[in-house]
């Protein structure tokens, strides 16, 4: 029992960071054990902007998931997005020594490791390297080379590319968090796993996974992948939209969005409208729904037709690359009333919502299965893949609990004593005074307290 596989993955967006601990139960479905969510602050499009900040987001979604689950967290597998994707298709070989022998896994591997040494533009870095379709001495259309003969392997990549100043960087908040990171895995790699069926990947599927920093696309073929792209819009541009034609605050504009917001504007009445209260005194503003709905319709058009051009570029006219399972849309903007409609209007393609519920246990919480934390749950069921203990259970829990208490009380007077004025972030408390101190410093010190107690 001791040597259960616990898997961490970690999912560092342009909104929120999502840390998820799981393991498999007896049915090879994915039991969640804790999730912990903060906003992300210091992301912007998906790359890291502010380290600082990144790191209080992480630390503070961890702590929560911990605390739920019982679990301390050593090594994560975090999703890596951003304008600075970009992949390329790619060919190689290598002549075996012994073609007498069958070929081995070994050999694939020698071709891969060959194809991460390619020269790329200075400042990038391979993140994926991909295999699609083997060679063996000429004979092509082999998905599975091992254990046949021949001198030549050959075989075609989907390389996935990033900067790696971007990649370094989140690599660098992880580590001053105290953990240490397991796997780089592609954001719409990670929907894909958690949302889309075999049978999708063989008939032909684009993934659409719409963030809220950016859109990522990932379209598979026979069941592999053929194309990766990364569009740098996603839910934020709508909120901003929404802030500006309505002249209201970012909170309103983005609840507007969730609550009442429509991708086709044809579905609201003309008289449908929304008061919003105004800042300081002011009078409250009314929004019609139609302008509402019209606001945002304009801008998921132009995101859905830029992925809509990507999907034409992979070639989706072609009639052997036609993709027969039509496109499935996830991520947190997948949410959004009507956007299946839409999607289906402007490229003439079945489309679903891709829900990761597949994937996990019946007890699963109902929060979980929804479009939101798809990437998170394909990130846990990759580092399951890994087969690291990427999480240990705290033992003195109790203990540390028990104790807890009057070490508080001592953090507590310190701080007023040091008169700190840091980050003013409220805090749950008894006394008003705590209202005054950095909630990260202090989390930190109860989570450095733990860890002593251990």
């Amino acid at each position: 029992m001791e040597k259960e596989n616990i898997a961490v993955g970690l999912d560092i967006g342009t909104t929120k960071i999502v840390a998820m601990i799981g393991k498999k139960n007896e049915y090879g479905k994915l039991e969640i054990l804790g999730v912990g969510k903060s906003k992300s602050l210091g992301v912007a499009r998906g790359v890291v902007n502010n380290i600082t900040q990144t790191i209080q987001s992480i630390q503070q979604a961890v702590l929560e998931a911990e605390t739920k689950s019982g679990y301390k967290i050593n090594n994560v597998v975090v999703g890596i997005a951003g304008q600075h994707i970009r992949s390329i298709q790619h060919s190689d070989y290598i002549i075996r020594k012994n073609a007498e022998e069958v070929i081995a896994g070994g050999d694939i591997q020698l071709l891969i490791d060959q194809v991460n040494k390619l020269a790329m533009l200075p400042g990038e870095e391979i993140i994926h390297v991909l295999p699609q379709e083997y060679k063996i001495d000429g004979q092509s259309d082999i998905k599975e080379p091992i254990g046949m003969y021949g001198g030549r392997l050959e075989s075609s990549f989907h390389v996935v590319v990033g900067q790696a100043s971007s990649i370094r960087n989140v690599a660098r908040c992880i580590q001053s968090a105290d953990i240490e990171l397991s796997g780089l895995t592609l954001e719409p790699l990670a929907s894909a796993n958690a949302v889309l069926s075999q049978e999708e990947k063989e008939a032909g599927v684009a993934l659409i996974d719409i963030g809220g920093g950016t859109t990522d696309l990932a379209i598979f073929k026979d069941g592999i992948i053929r194309h990766t792209a990364v569009i740098p819009f996603g839910g934020n541009v709508i909120t901003d939209d929404i802030k500006e034609g309505c002249s209201i605050i970012e909170k309103q504009a983005e609840l507007l969005k969730v609550k009442f917001g429509s991708a086709w504007p044809g579905e609201n009445k003309d008289n449908e409208i929304v008061s919003i209260p105004g800042l300081r005194g002011r009078e409250p503003k009314e929004i019609s729904l139609k302008n509402l709905s019209k606001i945002i319709h304009a801008r998921v058009v132009e995101i859905i037709e830029q992925v809509f051009t990507e999907i034409k570029e992979y070639g989706h006219d072609d009639p052997r690359k036609k993709l027969i399972a039509g496109i499935v849309l996830t991520g947190g903007g997948a949410q959004l009333k009507h956007i299946k409609q839409l999607v289906e209007y402007i490229t003439g393609m079945d489309t679903r919502i891709g829900y990761p519920n597949e994937h996990l246990a019946g007890n699963s919480d109902e929060e979980i299965s929804c479009p939101l934390y798809a990437t998170v749950v394909g990130l846990v069921m990759n580092s399951i893949e890994n087969k690291t203990q990427s999480a240990v259970r705290l033992e003195k829990i109790n203990e540390a609990k028990i104790v807890r208490p009057p070490k508080l009380e001592i953090i507590e007077e310190e701080i007023i004593k040091d008169d700190v004025q840091d980050t003013l972030t409220p805090a749950v408390s008894t006394s008003n005074k705590k209202n005054f101190f950095d909630l990260s410093g202090y989390l930190g010190k109860i989570k450095e307290f733990l860890d002593n107690a251990e």
